[in-house]
């Protein structure tokens, strides 16, 4: 379970220790990054090499940190506390961006008392 400022998160189909009161929806959220010119160049330097391509993995992180503050936000305007079913999806685009897609079921969730 990752708590992003107090918002629950999850990729399972429930939220350990909280019944579900209410299903809001579907909620996601998108960004479609490019890596800058200096970037494309060293990363394809780096790629005739071989190995990990830092200035994509770099790159990667940010997107799907924004595409994840993207679908909380969605989710808090439709009322909900957590996401349920969590998952991203990467697509190119033009071949020169990345698109990141966060996506899931917006719930209000209470803790249950034990």
């Amino acid at each position: 379970m990752v708590s992003v400022d107090e918002f629950i998160i999850v990729s399972s189909n429930y939220i350990p220790g909280y019944e579900v009161l209410e299903t809001k929806g579907f909620v996601y959220g998108l960004t479609v990054r490019s890596r800058g010119v200096g970037g494309q160049v060293g990363a394809g330097i780096r790629s005739m090499f071989g190995g990990e391509i830092k200035e994509y993995v770099q790159m990667m992180e940010q997107s799907r940190n924004e595409a994840l503050e993207r679908l909380i936000q969605h989710a808090e305007e439709m009322g909900a506390n957590a996401v349920i079913s969590t998952r991203y999806d990467s697509n190119d685009v033009a071949n020169i961006m990345q698109e990141i897609l966060a996506y899931g079921t917006a719930v209000v969730a209470q803790k249950v008392e034990e």
